[in-house]
């Protein structure tokens, strides 16, 4: 409440021209606030803005004290060259206020930075954020534009809820850092797959349209676009518990990368603009008031982006998707976030414009419980239930008809893909046969579009071209295996060192040597090599360690992934419901619109 009362001030202030620093409201020689005219000011405001009179009073000193520290800064910045920093803490860092200051020189790293916020405050994960950029750990924080007064926000990462023993605080810390860690390298990972690999054993995300069709652009906007949509998924998961601060590094993260996308693409996907809106909920939650004019921002590229992507009256949402319906849920949470930094920043009128603007949205998205209760006796889910409700604005047969085509749609794009992982398995196997590994007739398939006649004119050409499962062309095998049996080794042991080893004649021979010639048992096994649980050989225990560890990382973030393509427009509206409420009594409070 006490923030929310000084961001109207603030507002009014600047409207007004008064600067409480200066006479009549501060003693130019002590500093000391003058009392009747602070007072008097009060009175008029609270007025105004409608909330108790000893709120806006002690709302006016707490701002009149923070410029007067803003000019001590000043001051001692020029004459010693030390900024003073404002910083915006978790709520749950027991230091009284959320705002607090540190001194630092400012060309020093942010490391430094961060460790002497570790040293005040006791937070040892934190990610910087200014004007909802995150400060890089390794750059000096004027080559970032940070400057004396600015402000920041410390957001956590792996920090526990609750107060625990200090070794399995410092454990949970460590598990939920490795967690950020493996999240970023599993999305790395996935973003450098092309699909040119055997997809039955290596997953990898694909952009496609609505309908599932695949949307072709080219190679590094698509991974960065992938790297965007892994990172902006995982921090919607976050959000769905609660835990807005480490969400919001997951959605910087995303931010990221979505500007390293062109700007045709952006405007042609509305994913960009959901990301803009998700970081301004999280303001929101975490009432990062300071952070004001960059939530003004975002929400300015949100509108712009829907009005791109769906045109002025919908009109390419309608074509594309025949309902409008679902999106409203985007579009509330639009009107009121807008209605919120409107009030905020003193614009009562366009506040309670949007405010009645997600109240009509909100009546409309609200669903009969016994219409939901009906469709989900019908076998439907719970989520298509809501969503098909929605899309068809409350009519419950037009909903049951939406959502069995719905789910027919999503039985079809999966044969389509079940039936292109056969077609792409059965090329594969058989440029095998006819003699070529499986890397390498994976990677001629996908640069030739799956046309086996082309991927084998590719390999015939290519150095990539093997037999018997290495990677040379026959006639290396021949000199390989002469060059082994010269020094000794017999024939058949030759060849099946060199297979197990993929060609490699040194590893080949150290197997040979370290084994008296023989190829040890262990090395023999039948099963395959990702169902074994035999000891791997010493030659290529890096190799298969590493591509385990890929896969692990890889599986994890595709939980996060929802199975629903429109798991972003199923929301229960509790949220708006509360927010509603909120902004309701507010501008109750002043309901005279501002001039």
């Amino acid at each position: 409440m006490a923030e929310d009362i000084q961001s109207k001030l603030v507002s009014l202030l600047k409207q007004e021209k008064i600067h409480l620093w200066k006479p009549p409201f501060t003693n130019a020689d002590t500093n000391e606030a003058g009392t009747e005219q602070l007072q008097e000011l009060a009175v008029k405001y609270s007025q105004e803005v409608g909330f108790p009179l000893n709120d806006v009073a002690n709302a006016l000193e707490e701002i009149r004290s923070q410029a007067i520290k803003r000019g001590r800064s000043n001051i001692a910045y020029r004459e010693t060259n030390i900024a003073t920093i404002e910083l915006f803490l978790p709520k749950d860092v027991k230091k009284g206020s959320k705002k607090h200051h540190i001194e630092t020189k400012l060309d020093v790293s942010t490391q430094d930075l961060v460790n002497k916020i570790t040293e005040e405050f006791g937070l040892k994960y934190v990610k910087l954020i200014l004007n909802g950029k995150a400060l890089s750990h390794d750059l000096r924080l004027d080559e970032q534009n940070v400057k004396n007064n600015s402000k920041i926000m410390v957001l956590k990462q792996g920090e526990p809820e609750q107060r625990k023993e200090i070794v399995e605080v410092e454990e949970k810390k460590r598990n939920e850092e490795e967690s950020f860690q493996r999240t970023q390298k599993g999305f790395q990972i996935l973003s450098e797959r092309d699909g040119s690999e055997d997809p039955a054993t290596t997953p990898f995300l694909e952009i496609a349209d609505q309908k599932g069709n695949p949307i072709q652009i080219p190679l590094a906007e698509k991974k960065a676009l992938i790297l965007a949509m892994g990172f902006h998924e995982k921090g919607r998961a976050v959000m769905k518990r609660k835990e807005y601060d480490t969400a919001l590094s997951y959605l910087f993260l995303a931010d990221e990368q979505f500007r390293k996308c062109g700007s045709d693409l952006l405007n042609t996907v509305d994913n960009y603009a959901v990301l803009q809106l998700d970081i301004v909920w999280c303001y929101r939650a975490l009432k990062a008031l300071s952070h004001l004019d960059d939530g003004k921002q975002r929400l300015q590229k949100a509108e712009d982006c829907f009005l791109k992507c769906y045109g002025e009256q919908q009109q390419r949402l309608r074509q594309i998707k025949g309902n409008t319906g679902g999106e409203e849920v985007l579009f509330l949470r639009l009107y009121l976030l807008q209605s919120l930094l409107a009030y905020l920043d003193n614009r009562n009128d366009q506040a309670d414009r949007k405010l009645k603007q997600a109240q009509d949205l909100y009546s409309h998205l609200c669903l009969d419980p016994e219409k939901m209760n009906q469709l989900m006796g019908m076998g439907f889910s719970e989520q298509d239930t809501r969503l098909g409700l929605r899309a068809c604005r409350g009519d419950i047969n037009k909903a049951a008809l939406h959502i069995t085509q719905r789910i027919q749609e999503r039985d079809e794009i999966k044969k389509k893909e079940k039936e292109k992982r056969r077609q792409r398995l059965q090329a594969i196997n058989t440029l095998v046969e006819l003699g070529y590994n499986k890397k390498a007739a994976a990677k001629a398939l996908h640069a030739t579009n799956g046309d086996v006649d082309e991927a084998y004119r590719r390999l015939l050409d290519s150095s990539e071209a093997s037999s018997s499962g290495t990677s040379q062309p026959d006639v290396d095998i021949q000199t390989k295996m002469d060059q082994m049996a010269y020094l000794g080794f017999q024939r058949e042991a030759v060849e099946t060192a060199l297979r197990l080893v993929d060609g490699d004649v040194v590893q080949a021979t150290q197997i040979l040597l370290d084994n008296t010639g023989m190829i040890p048992p262990e090395l023999l096994s039948p099963s395959p090599p990702s169902s074994s649980s035999e000891e791997p050989s010493t030659s290529d225990s890096t190799a298969s360690g590493s591509s385990s560890v890929d896969a692990d990382l890889v599986n994890e973030v595709l939980e996060d992934i929802p199975r629903h393509e429109e798991d972003y427009l199923d929301v229960t509206l509790e949220e708006e419901s509360e927010l509603i409420g909120v902004l309701k009594s507010y501008l109750e409070k002043n309901p005279t619109p501002s001039t």
